[in-house]
């Protein structure tokens, strides 16, 4: 499912909607437990989880490069929210009768060049996301799957640009 993007005052907000058959409590470890973390989004690594803690990007390029990412709000089993540059992203988790809903919710500032390549790294991560929460073999997407979801962001950014 695609995110949906919509303007609000002076910034743009990308929502992503996931639902699962598994706990609040399951899909927030994924969400928040560095070895779960680390099999969907290899870069980031929570080293203080409160809010004002922080989370650091790592650049995974063989420089030993990262960058510290301030945690803005955060709620135990709920939310967590951070700095994504000059954006925030946040993850929400709600219980279901069935289960459980994630949204991820990027607030982008300025829409540049860059950001469907950005919306495009999401949406795999939620794919990758999904199988580990799901607990199957995730397969690590390939070039391929990533060009189709960024050219599907490049038409629904353009979109929201006229």
């Amino acid at each position: 499912m695609l995110a949906s993007i919509t303007k609000s005052n002076n910034e743009y907000i990308a929502v992503y909607e996931r639902s699962f058959n598994q706990p609040v409590e399951v899909v927030w470890g994924v969400l928040t437990k560095n070895d779960q973390l680390t099999k969907w989004m290899s870069h980031l690594e929570i080293t203080d989880l409160r809010k004002d803690g922080q989370i650091i990007f790592n650049y995974n390029d063989g420089s030993n490069n990262f960058e510290k990412m301030k945690i803005t709000d955060f709620e135990d089993q709920s939310v967590i929210e951070f700095e994504w540059g000059k954006d925030i992203v946040r993850f929400e988790v709600h219980p279901t009768e069935t289960g459980s809903i994630l949204l991820l919710k990027e607030f982008i500032k300025e829409i540049t060049n860059h950001t469907p390549k950005d919306l495009a790294g999401w949406h795999m991560c939620l794919n990758v996301f999904k199988d580990v929460v799901n607990g199957t073999a995730n397969q690590l997407p390939n070039n391929d799957e990533w060009e189709k979801w960024y050219k599907e962001y490049i038409h629904i950014v353009g979109a929201i640009e006229k």
